[in-house]
């Protein structure tokens, strides 16, 4: 299916926006369910644009995986699905998004998740004056995305993402694209997976009306193929 025209003509407005500043700066947010795809096209305009993905989930992940303070804090309700306090994700962000690689813009993979979180994270971008230029979320029902991560697979060298089904590895378990071992995360289990769709709708859902209201927000179809979404918004971010 391809983007709603709501949704074309708000990142029609961006790109003019943009151009017409004559600037390359490119600050965005990805909201969606997990196992929407938003990782997967973050990932992509990452590289297309040339500015970091920020994965709250990736950098928590790591912190877990080296035992630092912060790490142990997130383990329990990583574990579990759960979410992680507010207090250790800003922090994450406010040092990220200053670094030097944030200079021409960034992509919020997994951020913010709660309305507390994105009242807070306004504050500070105003503080530092660092707007976001528009929010992208990709809708997705909860049986999909039920299906997409019971079946998904993560690198564990460069964390690309596969799936038995829609997207596999060129050789059983092993990465396409670094040759690293493919591995099943413990929150991709179904048990796991629908008490992390239940956490979204009671906390992050209400962000797309949060987002809404500020003119930013444009709604995506996530149930289409990978490569048509990442077509249809780089076609338009770059004004082809």
């Amino acid at each position: 299916m391809p983007i709603n025209k709501a949704s074309l003509l708000v990142l029609e407005s961006f790109v003019r926006q943009r151009e017409g500043k004559g600037g390359r700066k490119l600050r965005l947010i990805f909201l969606g369910p997990p196992g929407s795809g938003k990782g997967t096209q973050a990932s992509r305009l990452s590289q297309r644009f040339g500015i970091p993905q920020i994965s709250t989930g990736d950098i928590l992940r790591e912190a877990v995986a080296n035992k630092t303070e912060m790490g142990i804090k997130a383990k329990e309700s990583m574990d579990n699905g759960e979410l992680v306090s507010d207090d250790v994700i800003i922090g994450i962000i406010c040092d990220r998004i200053v670094q030097t690689d944030c200079e021409n813009g960034f992509i919020l993979d997994g951020f913010p998740r709660t309305i507390v979180q994105a009242e807070s994270f306004d504050k500070m971008i105003g503080e530092k004056n660092i707007p976001i230029d528009i929010v992208l979320s990709l809708d997705v029902s909860e049986e999909m995305v039920v299906r997409r991560l019971c079946g998904r697979t993560v690198c564990k060298e460069c964390k690309t993402n596969y799936h038995l089904e829609f997207n596999p590895p060129k050789k059983k378990g092993v990465c396409s694209n670094c040759g690293g071992k493919l591995y099943h995360r413990p929150d991709d289990e179904e048990d796991v997976v629908r008490r992390r769709l239940k956490i979204y709708k009671e906390t992050t859902e209400p962000l797309i009306g949060y987002y809404q209201q500020k003119g930013l927000l444009s709604v995506i179809d996530g149930t289409n193929e990978i490569e048509n979404i990442f077509k249809q918004l780089v076609g338009v971010l770059e004004g082809i």
